[in-house]
């Protein structure tokens, strides 16, 4: 368990030194509403490929107010089916219990306190493989982030000695391919606010240094976060803002007002949403919060979840589904797997046709070169080997999406190709 100690003199001092836990918000204005209904209708009508994605949903919907009872009792149903799954990873089953007890009254809340306590033994065996594996989680630093702020929320056996220890901001675990993971520094400093907080509400400290570190550390991810700021004002791209506005929203001390135009990067994120680039329920649901001023911190304040002055009031019968079109039209793509030499092919598929689909023609033409198997997560699938040779976080190896070159920004199931495109998986390491 956390120890609770009195604080000696110097962490009192230090109180005067921690900012506000006033947040900077911008949000969206009544009269725009209905520019969300996009985002609204994927996270409803969608078909989940796993139960993981309704607890996306769940939260979302309740942070932001909307209550509609048919919804939450499908919802709710499809998130305690992942619930007694034994094969949920750390993250997963954080964002279950998120979920779970999101915006819920004491005497209302589905309770769930053995989850919690399923969850300091998966935190923990992250910690017992980093020990091992040359500081390597058995998932990543975002699960790890989002084990540490639901341990916060709810009580949960964590050490100050753990958050100082693993949670610094030059670990590597915050990079992947050399480049600042965004939505993984967002997630780390809602972990970090929270534990402040419950440090400054529960007197949960040994010394004033172990406060210091966590305000050092929170002011240097902020900085990291507005480094990857793009002129547009998406931060990182447009999958990692909405978590990234959430940081923001908690932190404004540790930045000043000129370094980020909140109102530019809502504008951005609405045209965004006008051209149907969240077509994800995954992605819908974590951009949603933010566009309503809200954070993961909310989620066991009802107050803040459900009267707000800003709760959204949208009918849910009147949202349209949101249909894919796909054009019987075919065009042809390059398609390359590269390992320690290279395998290629020419495939032809119909338009509108994801990365997954190029992937899956390709191994009609060629099983042996360009054999695959990938795995479901809340963001849809992901490849897990390629000619047999399988990921392997611990050896921090992947198999990487490419497009002339470049890293797509999208899943293999959400990236849409086009014709004459030269697509690529690469063995990669991160």
């Amino acid at each position: 368990m956390r120890q609770s100690h009195q604080l000696p003199l110097l962490g009192l001092l230090l109180f005067s030194l921690i900012p506000s836990q006033l947040c900077t918000i911008c949000e969206v204005s009544k009269e725009n509403y209905s520019s969300l209904n996009p985002l609204l209708s994927t996270m409803i009508h969608s078909k989940y490929t796993r139960e993981i994605q309704a607890a996306n949903v769940l939260l979302s919907l309740r942070l932001v107010g909307i209550q509609d009872q048919n919804i939450e009792q499908k919802l709710l149903k499809e998130v305690r089916n992942s619930e007694e799954k034994k094969d949920l990873t750390s993250g997963q089953l954080a964002l279950v219990i998120l979920a779970l007890r999101a915006c819920q009254n004491s005497d209302e809340s589905v309770t769930n306190f053995h989850l919690v306590s399923q969850l300091e033994e998966k935190f923990q065996e992250e910690i017992k493989n980093m020990g091992v594996h040359d500081g390597n989680p058995l998932t990543n630093y975002y699960q790890l982030s989002l084990d540490l702020l639901t341990l916060c929320l709810f009580n949960g056996s964590y050490t100050i000695t753990e958050v100082k220890n693993y949670f610094t901001p030059e670990n590597k675990n915050f990079y992947f391919g050399g480049q600042f993971s965004v939505d993984t520094g967002a997630m780390a400093v809602l972990a970090l606010t929270c534990v402040k907080r419950s440090i400054m509400n529960q007197q949960i400290l040994t010394n004033g240094e172990d406060l210091q570190h966590i305000n050092n550390y929170t002011e240097s991810l902020v900085k990291k976060i507005l480094s990857e700021k793009k002129r547009n004002g998406l931060i990182g791209n447009i999958y990692s803002t909405g978590e990234a506005m959430q940081a923001l929203f908690v932190s404004p001390n540790y930045y000043n007002k000129n370094e980020w135009n909140c109102q530019q990067t809502l504008d951005t994120v609405l045209k965004e949403i006008s051209q149907e680039a969240f077509h994800m329920p995954t992605a819908a649901a974590q951009i949603l919060p933010a566009l309503m001023g809200k954070t993961y911190l909310d989620v066991n304040n009802v107050s803040s979840c459900a009267s707000s002055p800003g709760h959204l009031n949208i009918s849910i019968d009147e949202l349209i589904p949101v249909e894919p079109t796909i054009s019987p039209i075919k065009i042809s793509v390059n398609y390359t797997v590269q390992i320690n030499e290279t395998f290629f092919t020419n495939v032809t598929v119909p338009k509108g046709s994801v990365f997954l689909d190029v992937m899956k023609e390709a191994q009609k033409i060629n099983q042996t070169a360009f054999r695959f198997t990938y795995a479901e997560s809340s963001w849809g699938p992901y490849i897990t080997s390629v000619q047999g040779l399988k990921e392997n976080s611990n050896d921090r190896t992947y198999w990487q999406l490419l497009s002339g070159g470049e890293p797509v920004s999208q899943g293999v199931a959400s990236y849409v190709v086009h014709n004459g495109e030269n697509l690529e998986v690469r063995w990669s390491k991160y």
